[in-house]
């Protein structure tokens, strides 16, 4: 969360990539004027930066008695600061800065998507780590699964110096809109009440999400993305986070983004039934790719397999960028294994199935979030959830 300049045009970089036009920019309607205006100056400022009273009252169109007041009530519940004169030439008084209190608050940030270890951390909402802590699964599974979380995040509630806005997990398997785990097989989970368990051991708002979904939420949150991509993950398994005109997509049954599942190619023939070999996964998980690029595998058969493996992926997502005409595909995990040949051979099957021009612009890129990506996910869940930003 460093200043940035306004999203008022393309924020990436990369030719291609549209600006974020859905975060809010103007002024509400009555009913919920006041909330609405609030998150209106809070999205500026984690947008743009230290601005001053006037400059939020011209960029976001309202009055500046209005913003004046807001500001005021920002200052006093300690999320904004003044942070000073501005610097100018001009004759007159400089204008007070203001900015958000960005290392003022934290947010404890748990990571369940490893099948070895559950991971934690006290994060800023600037995505900064203060503490870290983890916790041997050992195979746990159920309720001893279900300990463990609760156990890592009681210890990093209390390890936090800051005051906490919450707690954000992103686990593994299907979690619906009241942070009830569905399914969550590798955990050995079902219909279990985990946003409700974590709240009350630790008193504090919390909130529960698809690992993918978080993940995706971490690269629109502090990423360069655009507004419109998916991200894939490639670890124990295969899952995806969709983000689609600004706005995560969990499906009706909060299941979107299983792509690790969906049968690829017609090896078996179009008649065939659903069959686990055949899947995504089978192809890209980390396990599969591990085993058929170790050291004793020779360099032309390590490039035949990676190559095979993008292939699937391209397989898979050209219909999703066909209907939802994305402009951006961000892959998150190993590098050694998900960059060069399987980037290339995955655009490459891109470009061939789905229409030049409509998505001769698409951008293909590996993550920008590094090993934290779905802790700083966690994070912007709570950040969105209390502040209303990302």
């Amino acid at each position: 969360m460093t200043a940035a300049t306004p999203r008022t045009t393309n924020p990436s970089s990369t030719p291609g990539l549209p600006a974020r036009t859905l975060r809010p920019r103007v002024k509400a309607t009555l009913g919920d004027a006041k909330r609405h205006n609030r998150t209106l100056i809070l999205q500026t400022l984690h947008d743009t930066g230290a601005q001053s009273r006037a400059d939020l009252a011209r960029a976001t169109g309202l009055t500046k008695v209005t913003v004046s007041g807001l500001v005021a009530d920002l200052i006093a519940e300690g999320t904004l600061r003044e942070l000073g004169l501005r610097e100018s030439l001009r004759p007159g008084k400089p204008a007070t800065l203001v900015d958000i209190a960005r290392d003022a608050f934290a947010v404890v940030a748990l990571d369940l998507s490893d099948h070895r270890t559950m991971r934690g951390a006290v994060v800023t909402i600037a995505g900064t780590v203060l503490a870290r802590a983890e916790a041997d699964r050992a195979e746990a599974t159920g309720a001893a699964a279900q300990e463990l979380a609760l156990g890592l995040a009681a210890e990093l509630v209390a390890a936090a110096e800051l005051p906490l806005l919450g707690v954000g997990v992103g686990t593994p398997g299907v979690v619906d809109d009241q942070g009830v785990v569905r399914t969550a097989p590798n955990l050995g989970w079902e219909n279990l009440p985990l946003r409700e368990l974590l709240a009350e051991r630790t008193g504090l708002p919390t909130v529960v999400a698809n690992d993918a979904n978080v993940a995706a939420l971490a690269e629109y949150s502090f990423g360069d993305s655009s507004d419109n991509f998916i991200l894939v993950t490639v670890g124990h398994g295969v899952g995806s986070g969709l983000i689609v005109d600004g706005h995560p997509v969990t499906g009706s049954g909060f299941a979107s983004g299983e792509i690790g599942q969906v049968m690829v190619g017609t090896d078996l023939g179009l008649d065939a039934p659903y069959a686990r070999d055949q899947v995504l996964e089978h192809w890209l998980s980390v396990p599969s790719l591990t085993a058929a690029t170790g050291p004793e595998v020779s360099a032309s058969e390590r490039e035949r397999v990676l190559r095979e493996a993008g292939q699937r992926l391209g397989i898979v997502l050209a219909p999703v960028v066909g209907m939802l005409n994305l402009a951006e595909i961000v892959l998150a995990g190993p590098l050694e294994l998900i960059g060069g040949t399987l980037a290339d051979a995955t655009h490459e099957i891109l470009r061939r199935r789905t229409m030049p021009d409509s998505h001769s612009d698409l951008v293909l890129r590996t993550s920008t979030q590094g090993p934290d990506l779905v802790l700083r996910g966690a994070t912007a869940t709570v950040v969105k959830a209390q502040l209303g930003i990302s």
